[in-house]
C-alpha cells in the first residue's frame, strides 16, 4: 500500500480530491474534513495536517478530501448539504477500497471521523448520516466548531454526537465564539476540552492539540 497517494474520487458531482496517506499494519480509517472553504479552508490547514499526524500515529490511514471547489474538486459550495453527500461518497469509496484489510485482531477496520471549523460542521453531519445507515464511526473528534451563529458566515444547526466524541475548542477562538459551542453541547451534557490561549486556528497550540487527541485516544481505547 502506498504510503502518500492523492487520489480523485467520484462524487454526486464530480470528482472529489483526496489525500491518503496509508500505515504498514492499519488499525483504521480516519476521514478528516477542512474549514470552510470560501475563506481558504483546505486539507493542508495545519489544524487538518495536526488531526492526521495524530490519527496515523494510532495506526490510521487517513484520508484528506478537498471540500467541493476546492483543488481538484468538482462541484460548487453548498453550505454543507451538498458537501455531505460528497464525504458519504468518499466513505462508500474507502469502505470498498480496504474492505479486505483487516486489523490486527482480524476485524474490518474501524471509521474515525474528525473536523475543524465548519468540516466539524459537516462532521457531524456525514456522523449521523453514518449511523442511520448502520456504519457508525467509531470515535469522533471536532475542533473549532462551527456551531449557532458565526459573524460573516452563517447560522449553523450543529448535529449532536456520540456521547464519547472529544470536542476541542479555544479559549481565544475569534471565529466562533466558545459561548456557541458550550451551548450546543450542554444540550447534550458533552464535555468540552477549552485549551487556554488558544484562537481559532490554534496557533502556537497545536502540539497541545496533538496531546489532547493522543491521551483521550489511550481513555477511549484502553
Amino acid at each position: 500500500m502506498s504510503r502518500h497517494e492523492r487520489i480523485l474520487v467520484d462524487g454526486p458531482d464530480g470528482k472529489i480530491e483526496v489525500f491518503v496517506e496509508g500505515h504498514e499494519q492499519p488499525q483504521g480509517i480516519a476521514l478528516i474534513a477542512h474549514p470552510h472553504p470560501l475563506f481558504g479552508g483546505t486539507a493542508d490547514n495545519k489544524v487538518v495536517t495536526t488531526l492526521a499526524r495524530a490519527f496515523r500515529e494510532r495506526g490510521c490511514i487517513t484520508l484528506r478530501p478537498h471540500f467541493r471547489g476546492v483543488g481538484e474538486s468538482e462541484g460548487e459550495h453548498d453550505h454543507g448539504d451538498a458537501e455531505t453527500e460528497d464525504l458519504l461518497a468518499l466513505h462508500d469509496w474507502a469502505r470498498a477500497r480496504y474492505a479486505g484489510v483487516l486489523t490486527a485482531a482480524g476485524a474490518p477496520l474501524p471509521l474515525y471521523l474528525a473536523g475543524f471549523s465548519f468540516g466539524a460542521y459537516v462532521t457531524t453531519r456525514l456522523a449521523k448520516r453514518l449511523a442511520a445507515a448502520g456504519d457508525p464511526a467509531k470515535w469522533l473528534v471536532l475542533v473549532g466548531t462551527a456551531a449557532g451563529f458565526v459573524e460573516g458566515m452563517r447560522r449553523y444547526e450543529t448535529e449532536s454526537v456520540p456521547a464519547d466524541t472529544l470536542v476541542i475548542h479555544g479559549a481565544e477562538d475569534e471565529t466562533v465564539r466558545l459561548a456557541n459551542v458550550l451551548a450546543w453541547a450542554q444540550t447534550m451534557d458533552l464535555p468540552v476540552v477549552v485549551v487556554s490561549g488558544a484562537d481559532h486556528f490554534f496557533h502556537r497550540r497545536l502540539h497541545l492539540l496533538r496531546d489532547i487527541i493522543q491521551r483521550a485516544w489511550a481513555g477511549a481505547h484502553p
